[in-house]
C-alpha cells in the first residue's frame, strides 16, 4: 500500500459508497482527509483511522461556494490530493431530459471539478507533487442509452483531465480520470437491480460490477509516487465492457 503519511487529501462525494471506501483507504495509508459533501460527515471524520480529519458542507453547484471553502480547506490543513469524486447520475431518454437536470448535471459533473480544481490549484502548487483524480465513468468513453446529459459531462471530464494534465504538469501535478462501470453502491443498485442489472452484468465480460474498494485502489495508485510519470489518463475499471 501507498504511504500518505504527511498528506492532505480534499474528497468531493465522500458520503456515498465509493466516496466512503475511497475515505477509508486513504486514511489506512496515513492521510488526513478533508471530507466534502453535501452532508455533515463529521461522524465519517471520527472514525477513520488516525487524525486530524475534518468534514466541509459545500455546495457544489454554487461556484461561490466553492470559491470561498476550498482556501478554507487549504489554509487549515493544505491540499497535497484532490478527489472529484462528487457526481449526479439522473438519466432520462435524450428527448425527455429537462433542461434543469442537464444543466445541474454538467454544473455537478463537469463545472464543480474545474472549480475545485481552480481554486486547489495554489495549494496544489506548493504541495510540489500535487495530484487529482478525477471520477469519470465508463459512459464518458461508449453510449449507453439514457446517458445523453450523464455521459456527455463525463465525456467533457475526461477532456478537461488532459487539458489540466498539459497546463499544470509544470508544477509537478499529474491529473487523471477513472471510468468505472457500475460500481456496487447502495445507490448505483437501486437504478441497476431486476432483470435490468442481471443483463448488464452479463454485458460484462468478467460478469460483475465494481466494488467500491477496487475503485479506491486505482485512485490510491494514481496519487502515489509510484504513478508520478502517468498523468493525463483515464483509466477504465469496467472489467472489459468497452473493449469488446
Amino acid at each position: 500500500m501507498p504511504d500518505f503519511t504527511g498528506k492532505s487529501v480534499l474528497l468531493t462525494g465522500a458520503a456515498g459508497g465509493i466516496g466512503t471506501a475511497m475515505a477509508e483507504a486513504f486514511a489506512q495509508a496515513g492521510a488526513r482527509l478533508a471530507l466534502v459533501d453535501r452532508e455533515d460527515c463529521t461522524d465519517m471524520a471520527r472514525t477513520l483511522k488516525g487524525d486530524g480529519h475534518s468534514s466541509w458542507v459545500i455546495d457544489l453547484s454554487d461556484p461561490d461556494a466553492i470559491a470561498e471553502a476550498v482556501p478554507r480547506v487549504g489554509t487549515a490543513v493544505g491540499i497535497d490530493i484532490l478527489i472529484n469524486n462528487a457526481g449526479l447520475g439522473v438519466v432520462a431518454p435524450a428527448e425527455d431530459q429537462t433542461i434543469d437536470l442537464w444543466d445541474k448535471t454538467h454544473a455537478i459533473n463537469l463545472r464543480a471539478p474545474w472549480l475545485m480544481a481552480r481554486a486547489a490549484l495554489p495549494y496544489l502548487k506548493k504541495s510540489g507533487a500535487g495530484r487529482i483524480v478525477n471520477m469519470a465513468s465508463q459512459a464518458a468513453v461508449v453510449a449507453i442509452p439514457e446517458h445523453a446529459a450523464y455521459g456527455s459531462s463525463k465525456a467533457g471530464l475526461v477532456a478537461l483531465t488532459k487539458v489540466l494534465a498539459v497546463e499544470w504538469a509544470r508544477y509537478g501535478i499529474t491529473v487523471n480520470a477513472i471510468s468505472p462501470t457500475v460500481v456496487e453502491t447502495p445507490m448505483s443498485l437501486v437504478g441497476w437491480s431486476g432483470e435490468k442489472g442481471a443483463q448488464a452484468k452479463r454485458d460484462i465480460p468478467v460478469g460483475r460490477f465494481a466494488r467500491p474498494s477496487e475503485i479506491a485502489a486505482a485512485a490510491l495508485y494514481l496519487c502515489s509516487a509510484q504513478a508520478g510519470i502517468i498523468t493525463g489518463e483515464n483509466l477504465v475499471a469496467d472489467g472489459g465492457y468497452t473493449v469488446r
